[in-house]
């Protein structure tokens, strides 16, 4: 009885999880309803918007959210709770979650050039959505990890692996394979052409990723490229989809001049204002502070905390946010957590009210880490800064620890203080041009090349007066 359970169960769920897709008119395994799919994407927004944060701009959300409605409206799924936000992240990307949440960067969309291309790109995200590609991902994960459970009945030693198949199921994570790429490609071309776009511009987009890939020069390639394969005969393919369409239905609206007016001082690059820095000194503006982590470790700023990793990636130093009133307040939170051992005292930081001490803890898998906290109190806020690693090893890292945490203080310098983003600004061009010409006209603080990147063309390509072009205007940090 036990051989046969396993299959019996699976055979069930495959028949109860089959349907028909509106999109692709193709028999889908799912086990996640339309409901549940709705509330995965409800519940994911939020937590997407405090990661990575919003494009503060209200005109730009306004329009991504008004084209992308008119594409939702011509799929087949036009009744999901849609939803189109611009990401405050310099990464060319864009990123879609079940239930109709669709994401672009504002990385990507410095570097698109018309609404044509812009429409390739959401028509590309809803295409997911409608052909429940994730979804379908998920449910065979689901089934995987019932046949695991099932398993574990007929064997119970396998118990204890259960937990690492179950890892990994995280919405933004869930790479595409390529027959869902080429079916996302397939029907974004559909709405690009029942939205009345070019669908010609539409290759366009897979060459600016291509550049963009390139230009990394094997290093940090597009984020869109990492979640969204891109196989060599894409383009060409496509391209062949083009080709046999009849002409009258290829779409006529590119708006290229209306999009670049519209995308006209768009954040370009990291934004300074959310902090930056040099060496492994953390400088942030807005909330005028300065931090040094260890000399010799990678660092990372992310929206909600500020990071830096040793060498030999076994301990760690993190700054963020607390959520307590006051420093006592959050070291008495701290170290009363389970597995915590430690005895806070209260102290300062360069004359800023601090609480905080040693701690050791005990992880869940038994390992016992060791470390320093500190809470300082700041211009209405409490930090936390936190350093830890393996108790084995941390006294390697305590000294270093020590003097990071001690480095908190204002930021005072006018200079540092002042810093302010770089911006994509249009021109219109007084005579012919190339590229190369526009740069030397028009200099900024990237190279020609990084120019011709974002207007998506060759160095030598030349323009006639009256063109918009972009450019980078800004000021190298001091």
């Amino acid at each position: 009885m036990q051989r046969t359970f396993a299959p019996l169960v699976a055979a069930a769920v495959v028949v109860a999880g089959c349907a028909t897709n509106p999109a692709t008119g193709e028999r889908q395994f799912s086990l996640i309803s339309e409901g549940q799919e709705i509330q995965m994407g409800l519940q994911a927004d939020p937590s997407i918007i405090a990661s990575m944060g919003l494009d503060p701009d209200s005109g730009r959300q306004r329009y991504v959210r008004e084209m992308g409605m008119r594409l939702a409206r011509v799929s087949e799924r036009p009744n999901l709770p849609w939803t189109f936000r611009v990401i405050d992240d310099p990464v060319v990307n864009a990123f879609a979650v079940p239930g109709g949440h669709i994401y672009v960067t504002r990385g990507i969309l410095a570097h698109l050039n018309s609404d044509a291309e812009l429409a390739a790109v959401l028509g590309h995200e809803i295409a997911h959505v409608t052909a429940r590609h994730s979804v379908t991902q998920m449910s065979r994960q689901q089934l995987a990890q019932i046949g695991l459970v099932v398993g574990t009945v007929v064997k119970p030693e396998l118990a204890r692996y259960a937990g690492i198949a179950s890892q990994g199921l995280g919405l933004l994570f869930l790479k595409y394979g390529r027959d869902d790429e080429s079916q996302a490609d397939e029907l974004g071309l559909r709405y690009m052409r029942r939205g009345g776009y070019d669908v010609r511009r539409m290759p366009e987009v897979y060459t600016l990723l291509d550049r963009v890939s390139q230009a990394s020069g094997g290093g940090r390639v597009p984020e869109w490229l990492a979640t969204h394969p891109n196989p060599a005969n894409r383009r060409g393919s496509i391209e062949r989809q083009i080709a046999a369409l009849p002409a009258e239905s290829l779409g006529r609206v590119v708006n290229r001049d209306a999009y670049l007016r519209r995308i006209d001082g768009v954040v370009f690059g990291d934004n300074p204002r959310d902090g930056f820095f040099k060496g492994t000194e953390f400088f942030h503006p807005e909330l005028r502070f300065r931090f040094a982590f260890p000399s010799g470790w990678a660092t990372q700023n992310q929206r909600q905390a500020v990071i830096g990793i040793s060498p030999q990636q076994d301990a760690i130093v993190a700054l963020t946010l607390s959520e307590q009133a006051t420093p006592e307040a959050a070291a008495r939170a701290f170290f009363s957590q389970q597995g915590v051992r430690g005895s806070p005292g209260r102290g300062s930081i360069h004359g800023l009210a601090a609480a905080g001490g040693s701690f050791t803890a005990l992880t869940e898998d038994s390992t016992v880490l060791a470390g320093q906290v500190a809470f300082v109190a700041y211009d209405g806020r409490v930090f936390q800064l936190l350093a830890y690693g393996p108790q084995a090893r941390w006294s390697a890292y305590a000294r270093a620890a020590e003097q990071s945490i001690g480095s908190f203080d204002r930021l005072t310098d006018p200079t540092l203080l002042a810093v302010q983003p770089w911006q994509v600004q249009v021109v219109t061009i007084p005579q012919g041009m190339t590229i190369e010409d526009f740069g030397r006209r028009y200099p900024g603080p990237v190279p020609v090349a990084t120019v011709a990147l974002v207007n998506n063309v060759a160095a030598a390509t030349r323009f006639s007066s009256g063109t918009l072009l972009k450019r980078v205007v800004g000021q190298p940090l001091p």
